[in-house]
This record gives structure tokens, sequence and C-alpha cells, in this order.
């Protein structure tokens, strides 16, 4: 049953009114709400993909593991994003809930046959689809930069972004140091070393292990665009002493 009919039996159809052509997320808001609790896995790497997801609350982490059984972070999930729209028979990686997750569930081919009915869907998939290459093509920035000050700074920067583009101050990193580690491709001890040197030279305050606060975007947009950052001069501040990333 689509949308429309729905309306049409709850007698919205006859008002004479033009309604709206429902998004994606309207789509989801008559689906069933699951719930992940921490390091849960939603699905798994190679799984049937039965269900497409929404995001309601929380983050999630997406990542593939390889052959040797080392594991690659290839993305970070937040609200309003979709899992499994891909479309393959099977999920091409494992999903697993950072924090408390909330998330709309959709039969896959009961979504197929929805998007397929309407082309405002088609578009709107369409765009979801894009917005994971970006995705991909923002860690494949990331992973070509050459230092550990570099990579680092850019993920902060990257995290900092809502999902308008809309810089923040504040950055919420519910994720480990390992899943940094894992999602640049560094060791844990140089994430918490360079995080740790950005936080002594007044750059970001670290108030606890889960979140920063960006004091100087300017001087982590340049050390992000390989500018460089003269370290030598500022000494370590009381918020640095505070982080405990060491």
């Amino acid at each position: 049953m689509t949308l429309q009919s729905v309306a049409m039996q709850d007698g919205l159809g006859t008002l004479g009114c033009s309604l709206a052509p429902p998004d994606l997320s309207s789509v989801f808001s008559l689906q069933p709400v699951i719930e992940a609790a921490p390091g849960q896995a939603l699905f798994w790497q190679g799984d049937d993909a039965k269900y497409v997801f929404q995001v309601e609350g929380g983050m999630l982490r997406a990542l593939r593991l390889l052959a040797d059984g080392r594991r690659v972070i290839v993305g970070f999930l937040h609200p309003g994003d979709l899992l499994g729209v891909s479309l393959k028979d099977r999920y091409l990686y494992t999903v697993e809930a950072i924090t408390e997750v909330r998330l709309r569930r959709y039969p896959r081919r009961r979504f197929e046959d929805e998007v397929a009915l309407q082309p405002h869907l088609r578009q709107q998939l369409f765009s979801k689809l894009c917005d994971e290459m970006t995705a991909a093509q923002d860690q494949a920035v990331l992973l070509s930069r050459r230092s550990a000050d570099e990579k680092v700074a850019n993920f902060l920067l990257l995290m900092a972004n809502d999902r308008d583009a809309e810089p923040s101050a504040f950055v919420d990193l519910p994720m480990t140091r390992l899943d940094i580690a894992d999602y640049l491709n560094m060791t844990i001890e140089t994430v918490s070393r360079t995080i740790t040197k950005f936080a002594s030279k007044g750059i970001i305050v670290a108030p606890d292990r889960r979140s920063i606060i960006i004091l100087k975007r300017h001087m982590l947009q340049s050390i992000a665009d390989g500018d460089g950052c003269d370290f030598r001069s500022a000494p370590m501040s009381n918020g640095g002493r505070r982080a405990g990333f060491a």
C-alpha cells in the first residue's frame, strides 16, 4: 500500500486540497522503530540485504572486514542517513551502533516498489546515493593527507559540520580513538598524541573524551590545508593538560 492510498483511506484525498508528495522521511515514518545498544551490529557484511534503514537518533559506524581480519571504518552515520540504499542483494559492510540508536526499518523489496512508483522518490534516493559517494571521496581525501596533523585536523573539521554544512565549535565525538584511527588508517597512539598536541597549543579544548571545542578554527583549517602551523611558541594550556588523551 502506497502513501497515496493511505491518504485516500483517511479521507484526505476528498478535501480538494493539494498535498505535497511524500519524501523519503515520510515513507519511513510509517515503518516500525527498532533500537540498538552500543556495540550491537545492525547487520553484517555479506548478509542478505533484507531491509533499508533510516537513522532517527544516535551514531553508528560502517566498516569492512579485510581477509586478514583487520577492519576498516568507511564512515560514521548520523540521524537522517539511510543504510542499505545501494540496493545490492547483500550488504557491502557491517554497521554497528556507537551510541544508543533508533532506526526505522523498511523491507527492501517493498521500499524498491515504493520508489519505483514515485519519480520524486527516485530523485531523492539518487541524491542519497550521491551523498554516499561524497562521503567516500571525503575519506579518500583524508587518507591522501601526508601527515597525522593534516588527517586529524581534516577529520575534526568534517565532524564539526552539521548536515547543513554549518560549522559548529562544539564537536561531538562519541566514537573511540580506535574508531578514529581505523577511519584515518593511523595508529591509536598517533591519533591520541595529535589531539593532545592540538589541545596543548590552544587550538581545541577537550572537556572530556567524547567531545572537543574548536577554539581556533583558522589554525585548524590551516593545518588541514597542509599550510602547517608553528607549534613551538605556544605554552601548554590548562585545557590541554586536562585533555587526558595521552
